[in-house]
C-alpha cells in the first residue's frame, strides 16, 4: 500500500471529478454530432474517458484510499 501525500489526494481526486464531468459532457453530446467521422472520434474518446476511470478507480481502490468529494 502507497502513502499518499494530502496534495497527492487532493491532485487525485481532482483528476478523478474532471474525468467524471468530462465523459458526462461528451456522453451527452455524441447524440448531436452528425458528421459520423467526429462520431467515431467521439466515441474512442469517451473510450478512452472510461479507462482513465477505470484506472484511476483501481489505483484508489488498490491503494484502500478514500476520495471524497466536495458537496455543494
Amino acid at each position: 500500500m502507497r502513502q499518499l501525500t494530502p496534495g497527492e489526494k487532493l491532485a487525485l481526486s481532482t483528476l478523478l471529478q474532471a474525468e467524471t464531468n468530462g465523459l458526462a459532457m461528451a456522453r451527452a453530446g455524441i447524440n448531436v454530432i452528425t458528421d459520423e467521422q467526429l462520431k467515431a472520434l467521439a466515441s474512442a474518446g469517451i473510450t478512452a474517458s472510461e479507462a482513465r476511470i477505470a484506472g484511476l478507480q483501481e489505483f484508489i481502490s488498490e491503494n484502500h484510499l478514500t476520495v471524497v468529494e466536495e458537496v455543494h
